[in-house]
């Protein structure tokens, strides 16, 4: 396999795993509630899914390491089909609540192994030194265009379903779970993995726990993923704030609660697109921060602090207009939340790259979802802080703290050190397919 080859087939993999995501973004809630569930039992089932996620983002990332990145993937991709097809189909509280512990296991599985084979891959084909800064960027794009055309499609599909044949709402999940099975022929198909010896399931869950507890202690350990796991957390608290402030702003401005839901559409594939651009962009600006074609540290960190500064600043700007009302306020709602994710996509980037380069084989996925529930535990707090604080002081006061909150994360780039220690050792190219 070639660099090129090993690229295109990231690039497919990461669209395919984010198309399904997108698909439900629009419909999810008019789904369930359109079913009959009531607003507080939407918001448990929400609430059941990210908790199954987080719980298990360490040992299904302990399981790639282990197991291999393609298996994981795959029974992800499965996972996700059930999930999908068990949402068109539910008509009771518990099947939906089903259903969200069924995406909360297929999202923790879905967690890093994509980056990580194509990590591994690279290495394997041009070495420790190869610049994982191009293909991860255009990795990140393909996700953001998977969830833009995922949103868009999904909104429009319910009009499309001949309500004759089919509940128009549940056309986008069917579609979901249809893209979800076409990644698992994919993943069986386009994602090689060296040959490993054969072992138990019993051998292998117990090498689980190891595996996990190595990556903890390398991610707090290791000065550099101390700061990337403070700066996921960070950017959970800003990614919070936009989801759970943005959809009653807008609604707020357009009128209605339906004219607010189209807006919320729009601007969220707004938000993807601008998403994908930032992640084009991240190379050239890890560039013109200081760093060299072949990324340099120095180049990294400073595109990050530039990334992370201006995803601030959007937020910023969306306090300070958050009086606003009519047209005005609702192209600056729109601009700021685009600028927002272009900021946010070359931090990200950048900080996946930073996060890679400090790890070896043996505990790639499992560092990097440690990053993913870090993001989750400050989304978490966030959750429970700034809802709380925009009922009593306003939207704009909420907003304004979350964007103190990620400036001040920018200072975790500053004069970032070097990776040292095991978490630059080369992995031993046996266990370079991770299990």
């Amino acid at each position: 396999m070639t660099a090129r080859s090993a690229l295109r087939r990231y690039m497919l993999v990461s669209f395919l795993t984010w198309l399904p995501v997108g698909l439900m973004v629009a419909t999810m809630v008019l789904l369930m509630t359109a079913r009959g569930l009531s607003l507080a039992e939407v918001g448990l089932v929400v609430t059941v899914f990210s908790v199954v996620t987080a719980t298990l983002e360490l040992p299904t990332g302990g399981l790639a390491d282990v197991l291999g990145r393609r298996v994981v993937l795959a029974v992800s991709a499965a996972f996700t089909v059930a999930a999908l097809a068990l949402i068109a189909v539910s008509t009771t509280f518990w099947m939906f609540l089903i259903s969200g512990v069924l995406k909360g296991v297929a999202r923790a599985l879905s967690s890093g192994p994509a980056t990580s084979w194509y990590v591994d891959t690279l290495h394997g084909i041009e070495g420790r030194d190869a610049d994982l800064r191009p293909g991860l960027a255009r990795g990140g794009a393909m996700e953001s265009v998977a969830l833009c055309v995922g949103v868009l499609a999904g909104g429009g599909l319910p009009l499309l379903a001949p309500a004759q044949v089919i509940f128009p709402l549940a056309a986008p999940p069917l579609v979901g779970a249809t893209a979800a099975a076409v990644l698992l022929v994919v993943v069986l198909i386009a994602m090689p993995e060296p040959a490993h010896a054969r072992r138990s399931l019993p051998g292998v869950l117990r090498e689980v726990p190891g595996t996990v507890g190595a990556g903890l202690r390398l991610a707090a350990g290791a000065p550099v993923l101390r700061r990337m796991t403070a700066a996921a957390a960070a950017s959970g608290v800003v990614l919070c704030s936009i989801e759970l402030l943005t959809p009653g702003r807008l609604a707020e401005l357009a009128g209605t609660a339906e004219r607010g839901s189209l807006a919320y559409a729009v601007v969220s594939a707004l938000g993807f697109a601008s998403s994908a651009a930032g992640s084009a962009l991240a190379p050239r600006v890890a560039r013109l921060a200081g760093g060299s074609a072949r990324g340099s540290a120095r180049g990294s960190a400073g595109g990050a602090i530039a990334g992370t500064v201006l995803a601030a600043l959007s937020v910023g700007a969306l306090a300070a207009t958050a009086g606003l009302g009519g047209p005005a306020g609702l192209v600056s709602a729109g601009l700021a939340y685009m600028t927002l994710f272009v900021g946010l996509s070359v931090a990200g980037l950048l900080c996946l790259e930073m996060t890679h380069n400090a790890v070896s084989s043996a505990e790639r996925t499992t560092v990097t979802s440690t990053s993913s529930l870090s993001l989750q535990t400050g989304g978490v707090v966030a959750n429970l802080t700034l809802g709380a604080l925009a009922g009593q002081a306003g939207t704009g006061v909420a907003w304004a703290g979350a964007a103190l909150v990620v400036l001040a994360s920018a200072l975790l780039f500053v004069r970032m050190p070097a990776p040292t220690g095991s978490s630059r050792s080369a992995a031993p190219r046996a266990r370079s397919h991770s299990g």
